[in-house]
């Protein structure tokens, strides 16, 4: 493992992928979307993610409350079942928590999570407790089902589809750098500690025949559309100027923890797929770019103007 850890997160995917896939049967599609894919048969599938969350790396527990902080678990996990394009249906929550928690502490926290979960009834039905000595780890493991015909994945964006956002970019990451810079009255802050996941919208664009691939943004469009394009070995062009956002582009791309999902449309679908989900939400689905032919390159273009912005999304290691 140490030569593909030295290559970063995806070098490390990318040997797990390799070392493991022998063992994928018939029925199963594993790593390389946001959730494994497992047949139930008769035309329907379980979706299953896992993510970890970890002090200091994911979050700043001083400055998190513990009933957000509980929210926010489960809510990056939902994202993911979302961007399937199914709804949720149960969760599993492992803790590894060290000594010295304030009082009330783990209470408030199982309170944000239950909120979350009482919303989209989705039952938490086990996962594990230990101690840690090195602050505090959160792993949650979220299921999904639906129709076979409703799941969104990676590899099929096509040549000639709109890429859509479903809201803005960047508002979480503002609320990061705000928090770090001491900017505590920030109205970004409560949405980098308070997300809301896109389930219905998942929901409802897996549900469109026009929708061809979609992911949730949570390390940044300048990264995760990039995964949309090896899956699909495809080429996106973005105009920088139609990103949705209220704050610098660079943290609307790069920033993470959007968790905004991104998909690309049918072109000839796409006017009316906007129009009824605006009359649906109440909100535009924001037209970025498109899907061209190509090797898997992302192309910015300000203005219909080629630009070449070092834009990197948020790495893990």
């Amino acid at each position: 493992m140490k030569d593909a850890l030295s290559q970063g997160e995806f070098g490390l995917i990318d040997q797990i992928r390799r070392q493991f896939g022998d063992l994928t049967h018939e029925g199963m599609t594993g790593i390389g979307d946001d959730c494994a894919i497992l047949s139930q048969g008769h035309g329907r599938s379980w979706v299953v993610t896992t993510d970890m969350l970890v002090e200091e790396v994911h979050f700043l527990r001083a400055y998190i409350s513990p009933f957000d902080l509980g929210y926010k678990s489960l809510a990056v996990n939902l994202s993911d079942v979302a961007a399937m394009g199914v709804a949720p249906c149960a969760s599993f929550l492992s803790l590894a928590l060290p000594a010295g928690l304030p009082e009330g502490w783990i209470e408030a926290f199982l309170e944000g999570y239950h909120a979350l979960s009482v919303r989209y009834n989705v039952p938490l039905l086990g996962g594990d407790t230990t101690s840690s000595r090195d602050g505090l780890s959160i792993s949650v493991t979220a299921l999904g089902q639906g129709e076979d015909t409703h799941l969104k994945c990676r590899k099929d964006a096509r040549p000639g589809d709109i890429l859509f956002v479903t809201g803005r970019l960047g508002d979480s990451a503002q609320g990061l750098h705000d928090l770090l810079d001491g900017r505590l009255d920030s109205p970004f802050i409560p949405i980098h500690h308070h997300p809301e996941p896109a389930v219905e919208e998942g929901v409802w664009l897996g549900s469109q025949s026009a929708v061809h691939a979609m992911m949730d943004l949570s390390d940044g469009l300048a990264s995760d559309l990039r995964h949309i394009l090896k899956a699909s070995w495809v080429k996106a062009e973005v105009s920088v100027e139609k990103i949705p956002t209220r704050v610098p582009v660079e943290l609307a791309v790069a920033g993470g923890e959007d968790y905004q999902l991104l998909c690309t449309v049918e072109a000839q679908d796409a006017p009316l797929v906007q129009q009824q989900f605006e009359a649906r939400f109440g909100r535009p689905l924001y037209p970025i770019g498109r899907i061209v032919e190509g090797e898997p390159v992302l192309i910015w273009r300000q203005k219909g103007q080629e630009i070449h912005p070092d834009w990197k999304g948020f790495t893990h290691f």
